[in-house]
């Protein structure tokens, strides 16, 4: 055997042991969740989803209206009801029972569309933020938001739960300091300060960061079924 084919069926067995592993790791923080994947509950029509739909709607909305009038008020409006729908609808998901992977993906898409309404929008009313600006919807419309769909690969809902398959890729990516740091703190920088370099510098940091999640990502490798 090749050393190649070593390697490709040691990778193999670490994934297929992963996958095992996982049918017990459902306890976090002492709560014992239902983080798995139910098939006949897949539907897009649900209330978390219709929730997903109108705070995208009204947030794209106002950013397009913000940047007509010229108005930082309309455009920081527009932010807010983004990041409020977001919470909300998360939140209606998990105590209505209605997770499921299509509405984690309309969710993942639906954040990059308003990110980039209010960004392009910021831009727009303050043409000297455009390098961070740029070099933040990089790591958040690409980088980020391939790491995120990622949970595809496992039978998990979304990537909420995705601590059963790696945790030091959910405490930097989807934990809630993890989100709160990649969401927020670049946008807080710049509407607060006004301060370019330093907001560019965290735009840097976390592209570094989401780089360094890619990298985990690709050691970890893709489950493979056991046949």
């Amino acid at each position: 055997m090749t050393g190649g084919a070593v390697r490709v069926l040691a990778s193999r067995r670490t994934s297929e042991a992963r996958l095992t592993g996982m049918a017990n790791a459902t306890h976090v923080d002492g709560d014992t969740l239902d983080v798995w994947t139910h098939p006949e509950q897949e539907r897009v029509g649900t209330s978390a989803t219709v929730i997903t739909f109108v705070r995208t709607v009204a947030s794209v909305v106002l950013a397009g209206l913000a940047a007509r009038e010229q108005s930082l008020t309309l455009l920081v409006v527009a932010l807010v009801v983004y990041w409020a729908g977001d919470s909300l609808d998360g939140f209606v998901a998990r105590i209505r029972g209605c997770e499921t992977r299509m509405g984690a993906v309309l969710d993942i898409l639906c954040d990059r569309f308003c990110a980039a309404s209010f960004y392009l929008g910021l831009v727009w009313l303050h043409p000297g933020y455009a390098v961070p600006v740029f070099i933040y919807l990089a790591e958040f419309m690409v980088v980020d938001c391939f790491l995120s769909l990622a949970f595809l690969a496992w039978p998990v809902r979304s990537p909420n739960y995705f601590y059963v398959i790696d945790r030091p890729l959910w405490v930097w990516n989807w934990s809630k300091p993890g989100k709160a740091v990649n969401s927020s703190l670049f946008a807080v920088l710049l509407l607060v300060t006004g301060w370019v370099w330093p907001a560019a510098v965290i735009a840097t940091a976390l592209l570094a960061m989401k780089t360094a999640s890619l990298v985990r990502l690709g050691r970890i490798g893709l489950p493979v079924p056991t046949r």
